[in-house]
């Protein structure tokens, strides 16, 4: 087979709305420290990402999977949401013969190291089992678990896949349900009603789903014809075909799948509400920067944001150049700018592989209307060109003014108006301010 080598508890709400992720998207993939207290999985687990369909029903020329927001394509955020688990060992992407080379240039691009991309089939089970195949013949040997998730999936948390791995471990097969919301009926061919279904009794089938590499692979061994023409449900399968009757577990919320045009809409504002919660504010250590940003931090609390505040990004603070996804140089001298170049400097020095754009915005405190790179006076080009270069690497550089008053009440309203701008660029990551110096 050719094989391309690539260097989130039940509830009540509606699951055709968006539940949001929580904790999704704050670590950078393959930089993973997040591990469910007092476990650990000391077996191999690979994962399967069927990845092949025509994303017909969100009427695009693009296939869904590799539609982009906040500079992405949808898959790679799915991808990431494994990376970011230690205990995976690596990730087949099944994708269209057509596709393949958009997807070795995705993973690439965004340093997807453990991905293989495998063409897929004609049909789901067909591509499916490609992707075991190949996890058969991949250089770390046969996992003793396999995870198959949809590639458009990509809110998907490490707790739950423990859940489902130890499972599938102990049981042979596991997956995810829903309870059901609307009944289920069936029609007759006259399109009138036939009967309805007791809908306590039944659940929706979800993803992740976990198998024994043994169970899947000898599962699509036996399969017939048909099953691989018209069939879509794996856990099916393994009861049929090895007689294994997988464990279901209630899945989270956010397990839901982008299916439709404006399930992208959706899940582009998921991850910036998630992006947007927090931020890392360098004061450069000096006395007066300390007390603007002290007061910011303040402002900010009222818009429900966290403000770490850190002298500098040296020692145990070069941990955010890892994990920030928003930094705020505060600034109450000319060299506003000059500072601004060095965290650049630092990012680009960490090599990240970003998964989203990064924002960096500096906020200066002055009396006049000048701002300094490396001690000299900055015009509105100087800003642009500085960030326009940011932007090619995937960073957004905002400036914010903030003129200093005596009068109590107008300079808390000015310091409320930063806060107010810097969360909304923060939020929105908006393309077109880059290099804007706004005034507050």
């Amino acid at each position: 087979m050719e094989v391309n080598r690539i260097n989130m508890q039940s509830d009540n709400r509606d699951p055709d709305r968006p539940a949001h992720p929580g904790i999704f998207l704050t670590r950078e993939a393959g930089k993973s420290d997040h591990q469910p207290a007092g476990r650990s999985v000391d077996f191999p687990v690979s994962v399967v990402l069927p990845a092949g369909g025509t994303g017909e029903r969100t009427g695009l020329q693009t296939p869904k999977q590799f539609c982009s927001f906040l500079g992405r394509p949808l898959i790679s955020y799915t991808i990431q949401a494994f990376e970011r688990v230690s205990w995976i060992q690596s990730i087949v992407v099944v994708v269209a013969k057509e596709s393949m080379d958009l997807m070795m240039d995705i993973a690439q691009r965004f340093q997807h190291g453990k991905v293989r991309a495998v063409p897929g089939g004609s049909t789901r089970h067909r591509s499916i089992c490609n992707g075991v195949l190949a996890l058969g013949e991949g250089e770390e040997g046969r996992p003793k678990v396999v995870i198959i998730h949809d590639a458009v999936r990509p809110f998907v948390e490490e707790d739950f896949l423990y859940k489902i791995v130890m499972a599938a471990k102990e049981q042979g097969a596991a997956g995810a349900i829903r309870p059901l919301v609307s009944t289920v009926i069936a029609t007759t061919s006259e399109g009138y009603l036939d009967h309805s279904l007791e809908r306590a009794k039944y659940r929706a089938s979800e993803m992740p789903q976990g198998f024994t590499y043994d169970v899947i692979h000898q599962a699509y061994q036996r399969c017939s014809e048909s099953d691989f023409e018209f069939g879509t449900e794996c856990l099916h399968l393994a009861l049929q075909y090895c007689g294994t009757n997988a464990k279901l577990i209630q899945g989270p919320p956010t397990l839901w799948k982008v299916t439709y045009k404006r399930d992208l809409a959706a899940a582009e504002s998921i991850i910036k509400e998630t992006l947007s919660r927090s931020a890392c504010v360098v004061t450069g250590g000096s006395a007066e920067a300390v007390t603007l940003a002290g007061a910011l931090q303040k402002a900010f609390g009222a818009l429900n944001m966290e403000l770490d505040l850190i002298p500098d990004l040296m020692g145990e603070n070069a941990k955010y150049l890892l994990t920030g996804s928003n930094f705020i140089q505060v600034s109450v001298s000319h060299s506003c700018l000059s500072e601004v170049e060095a965290i650049l400097t630092d990012l680009e020095a960490a090599n990240r592989a970003l998964l989203h754009p990064l924002v960096v915005i500096c906020v200066y405190l002055s009396g006049s209307d000048e701002l300094s790179v490396s001690g000299r006076v900055a015009e509105p080009a100087t800003i642009m060109d500085l960030a326009s270069a940011a932007k090619l690497r995937n960073i957004l550089l905002y400036g914010i003014q903030l003129h200093q008053s005596k009068d109590a009440e107008r300079w808390e309203k000015s310091v409320l108006r930063a806060a107010e701008i810097t969360s909304a660029l923060i939020r929105e990551r908006s393309p077109a301010l880059v290099g804007q110096l706004l005034q507050a």
